[in-house]
């Protein structure tokens, strides 16, 4: 009785056991095929999504390359316009004056007044052109005065440390010129002691 239920036992674990393998696998295998799956999808999402960044992009270089040429044309047309604008702004300016000045010297009344407007300004122009010059001669001068002052105070600057020079020169000369005839004397004095010594 108990060999019976012992190998009841042992068949029914291996039969367990046979079974919970083959859910493994089939579980493994499920997990595989799902996997593999989803790396299929995102490869192809991500090549979806470089091809729409790669047209997008040569979209857009395109429409740059086509702007940029439109407007180089637009700036040589521009280039090539403007002497002719130029001519004619400067003629119709011109025009302008000639009337503006036919205008106001039209009546002995408005020719006087823009005369006296004319005086007044030369008058108020040669004030102001006077007083710059005036500016600039006392700025001038202050220049030449401070450079003058520059150049003497180097010159007392030099001449002092010449004569400090000279002078120091001079006591060495005089102390070595001392030196040499107290030498001199000594000398003179022990050659008359010898020769005093031998007479």
């Amino acid at each position: 009785m108990s060999t019976s239920s012992s190998s009841t036992t042992t068949k029914s674990t291996g039969t367990r056991r046979r079974s919970s393998t083959a859910s493994r696998r089939r579980t493994t295998t499920a997990s595989s095929a799902r996997g593999k799956t989803s790396a299929a999808t995102r490869k192809r999402n991500a090549a979806a999504r470089n091809a729409k960044t790669a047209q997008t992009q040569a979209t857009t270089a395109a429409s740059q390359a086509a702007k940029a040429e439109t407007f180089a044309l637009e700036a040589l047309a521009l280039q090539a316009q403007r002497p002719v604008l130029i001519t004619v702004g400067a003629a119709l300016d011109a025009v302008d004056n000639v009337a503006e000045t036919a205008r106001k010297y039209r009546t002995r009344t408005s020719a006087t007044r823009e005369v006296n407007k004319l005086q007044k300004q030369v008058t108020t122009d040669l004030k102001k052109f006077e007083r710059r010059g005036e500016r600039a001669k006392k700025r001038v001068e202050r220049e030449v005065k401070r450079t003058r002052t520059r150049i003497e105070r180097e010159l007392r600057q030099r001449r002092t440390a010449a004569v400090r020079v000279v002078k120091r020169n001079r006591r060495e000369f005089e102390r070595s010129a001392k030196n040499l005839q107290s030498d001199g004397a000594n000398l003179v004095q022990r050659v008359s002691n010898q020769v005093t010594s031998l007479v």
